[in-house]
C-alpha cells in the first residue's frame, strides 16, 4: 500500500473523481444551518440532503469533496487511539447519476490503483436482506466483478448494511475491509469482528428506497449513491499506525504539548490520553471559532458544546501541568497545519486565539476554586463510605463554578464513584421555573395557543401596506399563559385588535415596533409584531402609563423610522435577487432570507464563492436601479394569474389562492406579503458587507442600505484616519507609505535570511571532512550553533548536495532547546534509509521527539547537553537500516 500525507491524500481523492467527471463542490460551514435538526455538519453527506432527495444541485449530478465534521456523541471515546471529535469526511455522490456497476468499478480502482491495496487482501459486506427489502444480490456481483474476490464477499444484516434515517432516502450500503494476514478468531470470523483480522476502510450507500412514516419501502425515482470515507482513519491505515494521533496533521499539536509538558507521547496511559484530548478538543475548538460562522463559546445550543470542549482540554491540561500559554501554542500548530487546506483558520487567526484566549481565561478562573470545591465534596463522601455525589452537590458545582454536569461525572468516576444525574436534572429544572419568568414574552405565547379558545371570527384585518397609524378596537388581552380582561401599568401582555398598522414577522421579514394608545394617556409600547393561531396579529409589550382593557378604542402607530429601514432593506433584497441572476444566469435561486432595520441578508442557490468582479457589479447594478427611482407596484391577484406574470416564488413557500405580486419597473416581479418602498429611489444606496458559503450549493449575501451606509462610511473613514496616524501620513498617502513600509520590510527579512544563512554556512567551518561512509552510503552528522529549524532545513540541502548525496543530521542548541533536522536522498533511501525513523530513535537523546518522511524529519528538543551523544549515534543508527 502507498503512504500519503494529509494534503497528498485529500488531493489524490479530488483528482481521482474529477478524471470521472465529478465536480468538487467544495466544504460548507462546520455549523448546520438547522435545516437536518443538528448543530454541526456531522456527515460529507448532510448538505447535501436536498439534492438526495430530489432537488437539482446547481453543479451537476457528479459531485465529490473532502468536508470537515464535529461529531460530539462519542466524546466520551476520545482519548483513544481512533475517535475524534472533528474528523475530514471524503465523500463522493451519485445524484440520480451512475449507480452500483460504476460505484464499485471506481470504489475497487480506488483500492488497489491508487492506494495500492492487494486485491487478495481486500473484503466487501453487502446487505443480506429482511421482510423490509431483499437480499442485495446486484450489489454482490458488481463487487465480484470490479475484482473482489467471491469468498471475500459477505452478506450482512442490517444492523450492518443498510443505511436510512426515521423516513426519507434509504438503502442498502456496502462496507470494504482490509484482511490483514493473522488467523481468523473462528469458523464466525468475518468483517465487522472485532479481533482485529478486518479494518474497514470506506462505505458505499446506495439510496434506492424512500422510507415512509408508516415504515413502508418504495422505489426512488432518482437512484443515489453515497460514498463516505474518513481521511484521518485511512491515513493513519495507509501510514501503518494504529493511531491516529500520530499521523502529520497531530505531529505538531503533540510535539508542542510534549516540550511544553516534558511528557513523552504513549509514555503513560493516563496522560497520553489527556494529551489526546488535548489536541483534540483544541484542533475542533480551533475548527468552529475559525469557521465562517465564527462559533462563540456561549451556554446553549452549539455554543455550549464548544464551550464544553475548551473546558475540557483546560481540564486535561491541567493533569499535563499546561495553562493558556500553552494550549494557544496547540491551537497555533493546527493552525499552520490546515493553512492550506482550511486557509479562514489563517485569516482568522487572531480572531481564534483572542476568543480561545479569553473561554480558557474564563475557566481557569473558577477551575481552580471547583476543583477544591470538588476536593471538599470528594473528602466527605470518602469518609462517609458513599458511592454517589447527590444531584444538589452536582448542581452547586455547576451554578456556581460552571462545572459542566459531565465534567463533574468524569472527576467523579476517576474516583470510583457515580453521580445522581437525575437529581441534577431535577434541580436544574427548577431553577428554570424561576428563569421561566424572565423568558421572552412571545416565546411563551406562541408556545402554548392561549388565543386558540376566541372565536373565529375573532380575527386582525391588516392596513399596514398604506398606512403606518390607523384606530382600532382591543379585542383580546393575554398574559403570560392566560387571557385577561385587562393590563396594568407595568404589566407585559399581549393584545390582538380589529385593526392593526403593525406588520407580524412573515416571509424573513421582521415585525414592526411603536405603541398603542388608549384613553387618559395609556400607552402600550409594542416591542415586537407576531402572527398567532387564528390570522391573528399579536401586539406583544409592556403597559407603560395607563391601563388597556377589552373593548378599548385605540390608536396604533407604528414607528415610522424603524418601518422606513426595514422596508428599504426588503424593496433592496428584490432588486438584489433580479441583479443576481442578471450576472449569475438564472439558476441563482432565493434560498432564504431576512430582513430588519439593519440589513438585510439574502441566501441563494450557487455552487461557488462569487468573484469581487461579480460582487461588484451586483452592487452597480442595484444601484443603479434605485437612482433609476423605479415605482414599486403590489397588484393583488390568483396565484394562477401571478404565475402568467413571470413573477418569481421562492421554491417550496406555500402561497394561498390570492397573492401580492410586488414590481419594480421592469426589473424586478415577485410574489411578496411584504412592505416596500414606494419607489426604489427611497431606498438612497446599498452596500453588500460580505459573501459567504451557508451550505453546499447555497451562498449568502449581507448588505445595508439608506442611512445605515452613511454611518458605515463613516466608521470606514475613521479607521483610515486612524491607520493614516499610526502610519504617520495622511489618509491620501496612506497606500504609499503601505508599499513602502512592505518593500523595506522585505529587503529587511531578505538581508536577514541572507545574513543567517552565510553565518550558518561560515559556522560549518570543514565539516565536509567529518563526512564517514557506512555500508556504502556517505553520512555527515554534525553541531552547527544558532540556526533555527528553516536554516537546518538549507544547510542539509545544501550539505547533501556537496557530499553527491547520503544523509545529512544536523543539531543546532538555540535559547535552550534543541533544533535537529535529519535529510536522506533518494540513493540512501533506496539502500533503506529513513530520516524520520532515524529522528525518532536519536531525538529523545536530546529530549525531544519528532519524525516524518523518508527523506526529510525534524524534532525539537530540551536537553543541550545531549547534543554530543546524539550526533554519535547517527552512524550506527544508519548502520541498521542500511540493507
Amino acid at each position: 500500500m502507498k503512504k500519503f500525507t494529509a494534503s497528498e491524500l485529500r488531493k489524490a481523492w479530488i483528482d481521482f473523481y474529477k478524471e470521472r467527471g465529478h465536480v468538487d463542490c467544495g466544504a460548507v460551514s462546520l455549523v448546520s444551518d438547522g435545516s437536518t435538526g443538528v448543530m454541526f455538519n456531522v456527515a460529507g453527506m448532510q448538505p447535501l440532503m436536498p439534492y438526495l432527495l430530489g432537488q437539482k444541485h446547481p453543479m451537476g449530478t457528479r459531485l465529490c469533496n473532502v468536508q470537515g465534521c464535529v461529531r460530539t456523541n462519542d466524546i466520551d471515546s476520545v482519548g483513544d487511539k481512533s475517535h475524534g471529535t472533528f474528523f475530514e469526511m471524503m465523500g463522493s455522490w451519485s445524484l440520480g447519476d451512475y449507480f452500483k456497476e460504476d460505484r464499485c468499478k471506481w470504489s475497487f480502482e480506488l483500492l488497489t490503483q491508487l492506494f495500492g491495496f492487494d486485491a487478495d487482501h481486500l473484503a466487501a459486506t453487502v446487505f443480506e436482506g429482511d421482510e423490509n427489502a431483499p437480499r442485495d444480490e446486484e450489489g454482490a456481483k458488481y463487487r465480484e466483478l470490479s475484482g473482489f474476490k467471491k469468498e471475500n464477499i459477505f452478506y450482512l444484516p442490517a444492523d450492518d448494511n443498510w443505511w436510512g434515517l426515521e423516513y426519507g432516502p434509504c438503502g442498502p450500503d456496502s462496507e470494504m475491509f482490509y484482511v490483514k494476514d493473522v488467523p481468523p478468531c473462528g469458523p464466525d470470523c468475518k468483517p465487522g469482528c472485532h479481533c482485529g483480522k478486518y479494518t474497514e476502510i470506506g462505505n458505499d450507500v446506495f439510496m434506492q428506497y424512500e422510507k415512509h412514516h408508516d415504515g413502508t419501502l418504495t422505489p426512488l425515482k432518482q437512484k443515489n449513491v453515497d460514498t463516505g470515507w474518513g481521511l484521518e482513519r485511512n491515513l493513519a491505515f495507509l501510514n501503518g499506525f494504529d493511531d491516529v494521533y500520530k499521523i502529520d496533521v497531530h505531529v505538531p499539536a503533540i510535539t508542542a504539548i510534549e516540550e511544553a509538558s516534558g511528557i513523552k507521547y504513549d509514555s503513560d496511559e493516563k496522560l497520553t490520553r489527556s494529551m489526546r484530548i488535548l489536541a483534540d478538543h483544541t484542533r475542533t475548538a480551533v475548527m468552529l471559532i475559525g469557521d465562517e460562522a465564527k462559533l462563540l463559546p456561549s451556554n446553549a445550543g452549539a455554543g455550549y458544546v464548544l464551550r464544553r470542549l475548551i473546558r475540557r482540554a483546560v481540564r486535561h491540561a491541567r493533569t499535563l501541568g499546561l495553562k493558556k500559554d500553552n494550549i494557544l501554542k496547540v491551537a497555533e500548530a493546527y493552525i499552520s497545519v490546515y493553512a492550506e487546506s482550511y486557509p479562514l483558520l489563517v485569516k482568522n487567526k487572531e480572531f481564534i486565539l483572542s476568543e480561545l484566549g479569553k473561554e480558557i481565561e474564563r475557566f481557569e478562573a473558577t477551575l481552580e476554586n471547583g476543583l477544591k470545591e470538588f476536593k471538599k465534596i470528594l473528602d466527605v463522601k470518602q469518609a462517609e463510605k458513599s458511592k454517589e455525589i447527590d444531584g444538589k452537590e452536582a448542581f452547586y458545582l455547576y451554578d456556581t463554578f460552571g462545572f459542566p454536569l459531565e465534567l463533574t461525572v468524569e472527576l467523579a468516576e476517576e474516583e470510583g464513584l457515580k453521580v445522581d444525574e437525575a437529581g441534577f436534572a431535577d434541580a436544574m429544572e427548577e431553577q428554570k421555573q424561576k428563569a421561566r419568568e424572565g423568558k421572552n414574552f412571545s416565546q411563551k405565547l406562541t408556545g402554548q395557543g392561549v388565543f386558540d379558545s376566541l372565536a373565529e371570527n375573532i380575527k386582525s384585518e391588516f392596513l399596514g401596506y398604506d398606512a403606518v397609524s390607523c384606530d382600532g378596537a382591543v379585542l383580546a388581552i393575554a398574559k403570560e399563559d392566560a387571557l385577561t380582561d385587562e393590563l396594568r401599568t407595568g404589566e407585559e401582555g399581549t393584545i390582538i385588535t380589529d385593526k392593526t398598522t403593525f406588520y407580524g414577522t412573515m416571509g424573513g421579514q421582521v415585525g414592526d415596533i411603536g405603541e398603542i394608545l388608549g384613553s387618559n394617556g395609556t400607552k402600550f409600547e409594542v416591542t415586537e409584531t407576531i402572527h398567532v393561531a387564528g390570522g391573528r396579529t399579536a401586539h406583544v409589550g409592556k403597559v407603560v402609563s395607563g391601563s388597556i382593557k377589552t373593548s378599548d378604542k385605540v390608536s396604533l402607530n407604528v414607528n415610522k423610522e424603524n418601518r422606513a429601514k426595514t422596508c428599504r432593506n426588503h424593496s433592496a433584497t428584490h432588486l438584489l435577487q433580479a441583479a443576481l441572476r442578471e450576472v449569475l444566469g438564472n439558476d441563482a435561486h432565493q434560498a432564504g432570507s431576512f430582513q430588519d432595520p439593519e440589513r438585510t441578508r439574502f441566501d441563494f442557490s450557487y455552487g461557488q464563492a462569487m468573484t469581487k468582479e461579480q460582487l461588484d457589479k451586483v452592487e452597480k447594478i442595484v444601484n443603479e436601479k434605485i437612482a433609476e427611482d423605479l415605482q414599486v407596484v403590489t397588484d393583488v391577484m390568483s396565484i394562477d394569474e401571478a404565475k402568467k406574470t413571470g413573477a418569481m416564488a421562492l421554491f417550496g413557500e406555500k402561497y394561498g389562492d390570492s397573492v401580492r405580486v410586488v414590481s419594480m419597473g421592469d426589473f424586478s416581479k415577485e410574489l411578496c406579503g411584504g412592505t416596500h418602498v414606494k419607489h426604489t429611489g427611497d431606498i438612497a444606496s446599498f452596500k453588500i458587507l460580505s459573501e459567504s458559503g451557508v451550505a453546499a450549493g447555497v451562498r449568502r449575501i449581507e448588505a445595508i442600505t439608506g442611512s445605515n451606509v452613511l454611518a458605515y462610511y463613516k466608521k470606514q473613514e475613521e479607521l483610515l484616519k486612524e491607520a493614516a496616524a499610526a502610519a504617520k501620513t495622511q489618509p491620501a498617502g496612506l497606500v504609499e507609505k503601505i508599499l513602502h513600509l512592505v518593500a523595506d520590510n522585505k529587503a529587511l527579512s531578505s538581508e536577514i535570511e541572507s545574513l543567517k544563512s552565510k553565518m550558518a554556512k561560515d559556522s560549518l567551518g570543514n565539516v565536509l571532512d567529518s563526512v564517514v561512509e557506512v555500508k556504502g552510503v556517505k553520512v555527515l552528522a554534525a553541531k552547527v550553533p544558532g540556526v533555527d529549524m528553516n536554516g537546518l532545513r538549507d544547510l542539509s540541502d545544501n550539505l547533501c548536495e556537496k557530499m553527491g548525496g547520503g544523509i545529512a543530521v544536523l543539531v543546532s542548541e538555540a535559547d535552550g532547546k534543541v533544533n535537529l533536522v535529519a535529510k536522506a536522498t533518494d540513493d540512501a533511501i533506496a539502500k533503506g534509509a529513513h530520516a524520520g525513523n532515524l529522528i525518532k530513535i536519536i531525538a529523545p537523546i536530546v529530549g525531544g521527539g519528532g519524525g516524518g518522511r523518508p527523506n526529510m524529519a525534524q524534532a525539537g528538543g530540551k536537553n543541550p547537553s545531549g547534543i554530543d551523544e546524539c550526533i554519535k549515534a547517527v552512524a550506527g543508527t544508519v548502520e541498521s537500516q542500511i540493507k
